[in-house]
């Protein structure tokens, strides 16, 4: 990379996290300017568009970071290889802290832009971080199984349904407006609603 290029790689970076810090209010996306972005990042609107075409774009590309953000963070929990508890419990405060570090309105505004956008590239993006999740998922259910944590009874499909279902049903503007102050509730019930039977 050239200094051409790696100028331009930090203007990017400038102008993506000015996005998010504006995004990342009580108004999120709504009062959203290219001229407030601009003037937060020190950088001129014409290399805002240049860079990122639209503001649609630039909102795009910030909720695509953030989500890549939490699912590598997810990804290095899992390579720990720590046991199956240990793991469901940093995942789940991985997203503890994920949402501890965005405003309420960011999150619904991502998941309002998920569950409504018809952005092609956006969907594909979200269906193949869906699928890496529940591999990772599946993948720490095996190790559960090994570890007597998970009872043998129920099948990867029923499991997968069960945490697919969860994942669609926190996608649900009615569910995920309410569930943020649940998340370690969530993994504790989950924990021991497929536990061994005593």
């Amino acid at each position: 990379m050239d200094g051409f290029e790696r100028r331009t790689e930090e203007k990017k970076k400038k102008v993506l996290r000015a996005a998010f810090d504006l995004m990342n209010t009580d108004t999120g996306i709504e009062n959203l300017t290219i001229d407030a972005v601009a003037k937060k990042a020190n950088v001129g609107k014409t290399s805002i568009f240049k860079y990122f075409g639209s503001k649609e774009n630039l909102i795009h590309e910030v909720f695509i970071r953030s989500m890549d953000e939490m699912g590598e963070k997810a990804k290095k929990i899992v390579e720990k290889n720590a046991s199956f508890e240990e793991t469901l419990i940093a995942m789940s405060q991985n997203k503890i802290d994920y949402l501890e570090k965005i405003n309420k309105q960011f999150y619904l505004d991502l998941m309002s832009y998920y569950t409504k956008k018809e952005d092609s590239g956006f969907t594909r993006m979200m269906e193949t971080y869906t699928k890496q999740s529940l591999g990772i998922m599946l993948d720490l259910f095996h190790r559960g199984r090994k570890e007597g944590k998970v009872d043998l009874k129920y099948s990867d499909e029923f499991l997968m349904l069960y945490f697919q279902a969860m994942i669609e049903g926190i996608s649900n503007p009615q569910i995920y407006e309410k569930i943020l102050p649940y998340t370690a509730e969530w993994t504790e019930l989950l924990l021991k609603g497929i536990a061994p039977r005593q």
